[in-house]
């Protein structure tokens, strides 16, 4: 699987908001810094996640992004998708091309398929979380 950099950077945006833990929007310019995303580039993406549903925005000095649903709603797979688009082109011009291995391509697609449709943002956020925080020193005496 080909994850460009667009992918890649609506995957961060995302993750952003669903570890953002509060209700409240968060500024294109936070998580452009978090996230290491040029902000111009976020902000087209942003537009593109929202038109699909995943982030909603609101205006003014208190505005931002947030996510349009539940972070356990928002799978890897359906961002990943809307934004990169179907495998199945890439499959059929596979077998198009009547490669040995073509079977063997379309059955890793739809085991990764399997594995980011099974994965969402809420349980990306918790694991993270318990793998930063399993690691705090603890000074006391």
């Amino acid at each position: 699987m080909n994850i460009s950099v667009k992918g890649e950077y609506a995957l961060q945006a995302i993750f952003d908001l669903a570890s953002h833990g509060s209700p409240d929007p968060v500024k294109i310019a936070e998580i452009a810094r978090r996230q290491k995303i040029p902000q111009k580039f976020l902000e087209l993406i942003l537009a593109s996640l929202k038109q699909g549903g995943f982030v909603a925005s609101r205006r003014g000095a208190e505005g931002g992004y947030l996510l349009a649903k539940k972070a356990e709603l928002i799978t890897v797979g359906d961002v990943l998708r809307y934004v990169e688009g179907r495998q199945e082109e890439r499959a059929r011009q596979r077998r198009l091309n009547q490669s040995p291995f073509a079977d063997l391509w379309d059955q890793v697609d739809r085991t990764v398929d399997s594995l980011l449709d099974s994965t969402n943002f809420a349980q990306l956020s918790r694991d993270w979380a318990d793998k930063h925080n399993r690691f705090v020193p603890n000074w006391e005496i």
